[in-house]
């Protein structure tokens, strides 16, 4: 008799089978041909990798710490649905070793006195603000042409994607080596996030779907750690939390002088040299005062790299992940902190115009914050 594992396992198998030519007759004839073949490929060799987590369990070769993250990633999954009302789907039921640090890198791009982020359209999904790879090296050539035409470009490895639910039925996102590792919280904290982006994505709305998804890992997270995180797990969130949010305040203070400072440009009412001076005050005023954190931390480098290549192009992808999410935070207190009013709220107001939903959010957001 074939285990329900084995069967889910097969299905995939003649599910990627038949989507790798499907896919490949509807990008015959587009002119970026190339990175589409590059995405589909990579994201076939994924799914490739990736067998059922029981089959992982139930083998005798898994490593003890491989078998320990698997089942607190089962955990998690299932407080994802039954207390966050998450998607219940093929989500997250497989696993899959890629052998890398990343699941794939991710090239944002900004001008030289803006951080307004250049965006790349595709089918179905919309415009976003980044363009993914799934090998570094295409995704560093692609920066290295960006900066030749004039832009600031920045190159970051991400530990997963979403595929938005569009492909759970030929095994949805599996867990992937590249985060699997990663301690308690912050294994919940990602799932939470790309779990979110299945309950609503907004074409063309980067800003939109990404602080949805991260207010719903901040508020997941609290969640969690309150009720089902040992205490151990909570004192190290909740330290790395602290890090992060004194990180994220200083972020937002640079990107608001880096803004004050563009508007100068808006229309040029200075000269390029003087601009390069002023722009140039802020990153260094930035990078003495992360010294500072630094120190209040014992040292601790977690925000090393990014600071390292920190552009217009890394400030404005912060940007997507954070302004909005205070808006959203507001909406979950204003719907009594119930998780589906939450979703049906936030579905709602995705069929406002990209500028009124965003200011409804900054609205609520400031409201929250008088009251």
């Amino acid at each position: 008799m074939v285990s329900m594992s084995r069967l889910i396992s097969q299905t995939t198998g003649l599910a990627v089978r038949l989507l790798l030519p499907a896919l490949s007759m509807l990008l015959t004839g587009c002119a970026d041909t190339a990175y589409y073949w590059q995405s589909v490929s990579g994201h076939i060799g994924l799914m490739r990798a990736a067998r059922p987590i029981e089959d992982w369990l139930s083998s005798a070769q898994t490593p003890a710490r491989l078998r320990e993250r698997l089942l607190q990633a089962q955990s998690i999954r299932r407080f994802s649905v039954t207390d966050l009302h998450l998607p219940d789907n093929a989500s997250y039921q497989s696993f899959a070793d890629l052998r890398r640090r990343h699941a794939v890198w991710n090239v944002v791009a900004a001008p030289e006195f803006s951080l307004t982020l250049k965006t790349w359209c595709f089918p179905v999904a919309g415009c976003v603000s980044y363009r993914g790879y799934f090998d570094q090296t295409d995704a560093t050539a692609l920066a290295t042409e960006l900066r030749a035409q004039g832009l600031e470009a920045s190159v970051y490895g991400v530990p997963a994607y979403s595929t938005l639910g569009w492909l759970n039925w030929v095994g949805g996102d599996p867990l992937l080596s590249t985060f699997a590792d990663y301690p308690e919280g912050e294994l919940a904290r990602l799932m939470f996030h790309e779990l979110a982006h299945q309950v609503l994505y907004v074409a063309d709305d980067t800003a939109f779907n990404e602080s949805f998804a991260t207010a719903v890992e901040r508020l997941g997270v609290a969640q969690w750690l309150a009720t089902l995180a040992t205490p151990q797990a909570r004192s190290s969130y909740l330290q790395l939390a602290q890090r992060r949010t004194a990180f994220r305040l200083l972020t937002h203070a640079t990107r608001a002088r880096l803004a004050a400072v563009y508007m100068n440009n808006q229309p040029v009412a200075l000269t390029r040299h003087a601009l390069i001076a002023m722009k140039n005050e802020v990153f260094q005023d930035f990078r003495v005062a992360y010294a500072e954190l630094k120190k209040e931390w014992g040292g601790y480098s977690g925000f090393d790299a990014w600071v390292a290549q920190a552009n217009n192009a890394s400030f404005g992808a912060q940007a997507a992940y954070d302004d909005l999410v205070p808006g959203f935070e507001a909406l979950f207190e204003r719907e009594g902190r119930d998780w589906r009013r939450f979703y049906d709220a936030a579905r709602q107001l995705a069929q406002l115009p990209t500028p009124e939903r965003a200011r409804q959010l900054q609205q609520w957001a400031k409201e929250q914050n008088l009251g």
